[in-house]
This record gives C-alpha cells, structure tokens and sequence, in this order.
C-alpha cells in the first residue's frame, strides 16, 4: 500500500522523479515549520519578517497547489474509495491526512480574509509538521500503532482517570483541613494528583500529615505502574506492527520469486514497497536473500508453496 501514490500515479514508471518530488515537499515541510519558529522571536521577525513572509507565501502556494492536485486525482486511489466524482472527493477531503494538509494553508487563508489580530492562526501554521506523516515511515508506523491499539490506549486512560480522581478524593480527605489553599476541593487536588502520578513531582503543592505523606507514596508508586502500562503497550504494539510488516514484504518478495528470478519490474515493486514499509535497505536484502536461498533449496516458493517455474 502506498500512502502517497494517490497524486502520482502517473509517475510510477519514474520512481526517480517520484523520490525528488517526495524530498522537495519534504525540505519544503521542514523549512516551513522552522520559519514559523523563528518568526516568534521578536529579534528575527524584525529584521527577516519580509523575507519570512515572502517563503511562508511560496510554502502556501507549493502546498496549495499539492493540496488541489490531491483532490483533483484521488478518484485514481487503488482502493477505489474515492471513484465518485463528486462524493469521493468529499470523502478524500474528510482523510485524517487531507484534514492535515488543508489545516497547513488555512491559516494563512483566514488570516487574509478576517481583518482582524489573528496571531494564534500564525502558530497553527506549525501543524504542516503533521504533513510529514504522508513522508515519514515512522511516522506512519506510530499512527499506525495507535489506531491498531485504540481500544488498549482508552482502557489504560479509562483506569487512569479513575486512579486519578481516587487520588485527588484521597489527598482532599487527608490534607484539606491544614492546606485548604493547596486541597480545599477535589479538583484543586487534581494537579498534585496528575504531578504525582506521572511521578514529576514539582514540588510546589506537597503533603505535610503523616497520613497524607503516606497516601503520596503509594499514590508515587501506583504511578509508576501507570507510566509502564502505556509505554508497554506501545512497545509490544510496535513491535507487532513490525513483524506484520516485514512478513508483508517477505510474501511479496516469495511470489516474486516463485518464477526462480527476480524480474527488474518486480524488483522496482519491491523497492516501492520496501520504502512505504518504512524498511531499511538490508533488511529487505536479507529477506530477498533468504526467500531466494529458500526457494533454490527446496525448490518451491517458500510462502505460496507452488513449484519454481510453475505457471498457475
């Protein structure tokens, strides 16, 4: 599957324009959101503010013109979900990544149109680093992660909202009478609590009972339990998404191979498909290697189990 073939379907016999295109929008990206940063500092807005609003015109119109490239040929999609004309652009134009790219030049639309002081639209131009999901394999991998692992991520936030207000009932309970000013209720103990159970501890609002030093130790402790769940869940997601993946690439790269050679057509697929995978070059090798020793040795291709040679 390839994320970003959806606007260049036409240049899929011409990968090599394919990556320089990938990389221009890409530097592109990456100078954009460093010249809203800079832009913020009084010193430099004051003697490049020209220069930064003439690149941050040029970015508006390059990512203008993608975004209406993209809507105007997301009826080619593979997948065929986007074919009508009218309705499959609407449903194109709702994508978590079309919202992304129509959320990097509103801004500066809004901006333009309402005379009014819109300062904060100027920070919201640095959601064009989301833009670089569609160009970063870890990036889409992660995002790939945590919508497979949606309903495990609202478990652990369901148990830790719970914790939470169980932690801040507590400290209410055991410290309200002798820091009214620091836990008078339930929800101005809710900051220590949050401090506390993500184990930051600032210390500016501290128990100081026995009783309630001893409800933040356990309440430190039972944070740190907290931490680990979702960070464990990430891990083992992520290194499922993975396996997934190079299992993917490893059955393509058997059927490739199931006619005994590898052809210079199904090697540029492989590539295509090695990078929107997010693979390093030896790895894939190292599969494409072991599939073709698997196939020369039993004489079978190792994933679809037909004969090398064999036409069906």
């Amino acid at each position: 599957m390839q994320r970003r073939s959806v606007m260049f379907q036409a240049l899929r016999g011409r990968p090599a324009l394919v990556r320089t295109l990938d990389v221009s929008l890409l530097a592109l990206i990456v100078l954009a959101v460093c010249a809203a940063i800079l832009e913020t500092v009084p010193s430099v807005r004051e003697r490049f503010g020209a220069e930064l609003h003439a690149f941050d015109v040029f970015s508006v119109v390059v990512f203008t013109i993608e975004y209406v490239l993209r809507l105007a040929t997301c009826t080619a999609h593979p997948s065929g979900r986007f074919g009508e004309p009218v309705r499959g652009r609407l449903r194109f134009a709702l994508t978590p990544m079309a919202l992304v790219d129509l959320a990097a030049i509103a801004p500066f639309y809004l901006e333009a149109l309402l005379p009014v002081d819109l300062r904060f639209l100027r920070v919201l131009r640095l959601f064009r680093i989301f833009k670089l999901t569609r160009y970063s394999a870890a990036m889409s991998i992660l995002l790939g992660v945590l919508r497979d692992e949606a309903r495990s991520f609202g478990a652990a936030l369901f148990i830790l909202m719970v914790i939470l207000i169980l932690a801040a009932s507590g400290i209410y309970l055991v410290e309200s009478d002798v820091q009214p000013e620091a836990f008078g209720s339930i929800p101005a103990a809710m900051w220590w609590a949050v401090a506390t159970l993500t184990t930051v501890g600032y210390g500016d609002v501290t128990p100081i009972t026995a009783g309630g030093k001893v409800f933040g130790a356990i309440v430190t402790i039972v944070g740190i339990g907290m931490v680990a769940l979702p960070a464990g869940i990430l891990a083992s997601a992520f290194s499922d998404h993975l396996r997934r993946r190079r299992e993917s690439f490893a059955e393509q790269v058997g059927e490739a191979a199931s006619d005994g050679a590898i052809s210079a057509a199904e090697a540029r697929e492989l590539e295509a498909m090695r990078t929107d995978l997010g693979l390093g070059e030896d790895e894939a090798a190292r599969l494409v290697a072991s599939a073709r020793e698997e196939a020369a040795a039993t004489g079978t291709c190792p994933h679809c189990g037909k004969a090398l040679g064999s036409a069906g």
